[in-house]
């Protein structure tokens, strides 16, 4: 097989001058035509969509206006209520993650931020006993100077 694997292939040392200049050539002329031919096109069409916007606008400006009594309070109201329908969904997402947090950390799956909430609780049972310690001892010490 590796007999025949270079049958009839002309080493590029033999091509002849003109074909390999001429190859890269058409290749960058062909290339060029493209660019042309589709930043052409790209231009024709943003140009043409500028065209139409501005043509709608005019067209739809006066139609604006004379709603416009009646479009800017219903705008308003549908941005209100789009609103109030996505933040009460989002207080909602959090209140069950919350809940669950919840049920996992009473059921002892020791969920994320566990270690911070136990933390804490010890920190507040310490100083609570502290402040019961302080308490009784002035309450004990103003009982004997009366």
């Amino acid at each position: 097989m590796e007999q025949f694997s270079n049958v009839g292939v002309v080493p590029l040392h033999r091509q002849q001058p003109q074909f390999q200049q001429q190859r890269p050539l058409t290749h960058q002329v062909v290339r060029a035509a493209t660019a042309v031919t589709a930043g052409g096109s790209f231009l024709l069409l943003s140009g043409l969509l500028l065209v139409v916007t501005v043509v709608a606008l005019a067209c739809a400006t006066p139609i604006l206006v004379l709603f416009s009594p009646v479009l800017v309070p219903a705008s308003l109201a549908v941005v209100l209520l789009i609103t109030g329908f996505v933040t009460s969904g989002g207080f909602g997402v959090a209140a069950v993650a919350l809940l669950k947090w919840m049920y996992d950390y009473v059921v002892g799956k020791h969920p994320t931020g566990a270690d911070q909430i136990d933390e804490a609780r010890h920190k507040l049972a310490s100083k609570a006993k502290d402040i019961k310690e302080f308490g009784q001892q002035q309450l004990g010490g103003a009982g004997h100077t009366s």
